[in-house]
């Protein structure tokens, strides 16, 4: 899923990132490249609480859902993608029927772009996209 981050920079400080869409989640480093890879730090151990408290999962939103809100202004956007499949719960097995060109362009797809490990892995990203639609 690909979530939003805003990430803020003091004169006298390091860099500030905060996920907009998970309350409660943000991180720091001491340049803009780190403290993009120290976010992901942070979503993992927010999202592990959630599933140890049974809440549900997050849905991101666009940037534009909070682009009005003052708390982020002055800083810059990004996106960081993060695979959320982990905390879903245990994988099960089921059988699903598609049509054979449908599933050759998801394969071909899958093959090209690294965000998915497996044909599972893309079905469950598009569910989730679609679920939060």
């Amino acid at each position: 899923m690909k979530f939003p981050v805003i990430v803020h920079k003091d004169a006298d400080s390091d860099y500030s990132v905060t996920v907009p869409d998970l309350n409660g989640c943000f991180s720091a480093g001491s340049s803009f490249s780190e403290a993009l890879d120290n976010v992901r730090e942070a979503l993992a151990l927010h999202l592990e609480g959630l599933v140890a408290d049974e809440e549900n999962l997050p849905q991101a939103q666009e940037v534009d859902a909070h682009l009005e809100n003052p708390d982020y202004a002055g800083g810059v956007w990004a996106i960081v993608d993060f695979d959320l499949t982990p905390y879903l719960g245990k994988s099960v097995r089921f059988n699903a029927s598609l049509p054979e060109q449908l599933l050759h362009r998801i394969d071909e797809r899958v093959q090209k772009d690294h965000r998915y490990a497996s044909r599972s892995g893309f079905l469950a990203t598009a569910a989730l996209r679609e679920l939060s639609a």
